[in-house]
């Protein structure tokens, strides 16, 4: 069990590269979602401490007793309106879900967008991830009717968006 107060939400490292990759593949794996044209095709996910040197970017993990259990990021996606990052990569292991830990890392995600000057926050998903759309409507969430930007994740069919 996973007390409130007993996980840590820091900045992605270089050797959290597997754990977090892992996480992510598994998750969709079990969600059914691990179908192309997802990040879990993409090769980016396999070293994601370079994805996020780039510029206006950050990467966050969630740890319980220095184990990574889900990790969420801010991404300036090409293509964006201006002013508009997109929340990327945000997955938890079965053992972190239900314990605020998912809420949290959003919110360290928002916190981190306006720091590096958005205004708004787009995502895309899925409906297999059901549970996390909720968890999307519930942080503020609005639907659109299209994808925005060139994530290049064609398997996405949920778009939607968040001022900031």
């Amino acid at each position: 069990m996973i007390a409130k107060d007993t996980y840590i939400i820091r900045k992605l490292a270089k050797e959290d590269n597997k754990a977090i990759a892992a996480i992510i593949r598994s998750v969709l794996a079990e969600f059914k979602a691990n179908k192309p044209g997802t990040v879990y095709y993409d090769p980016t996910t396999d070293d994601l401490f370079t994805l996020f040197q780039t510029p206006r970017s950050a990467y966050f993990v969630a740890t319980v007793n220095n184990e990574i259990v889900g990790g969420s990021g801010v991404y300036p996606t090409p293509n964006l309106p201006e002013g508009c990052c997109e929340l990327v990569k945000i997955y938890l292991s079965p053992v972190a879900r239900g314990k605020g830990i998912g809420k949290a890392l959003m919110q360290q995600c928002f916190n981190a967008a306006k720091e590096l000057g958005y205004t708004s926050m787009y995502l895309e998903t899925m409906p297999e991830l059901s549970t996390a759309v909720g968890m999307y409507e519930q942080m503020g969430f609005t639907y659109l009717k299209g994808p925005l930007g060139n994530s290049g994740h064609f398997g996405c069919d949920i778009w939607m968006i968040k001022e900031l």
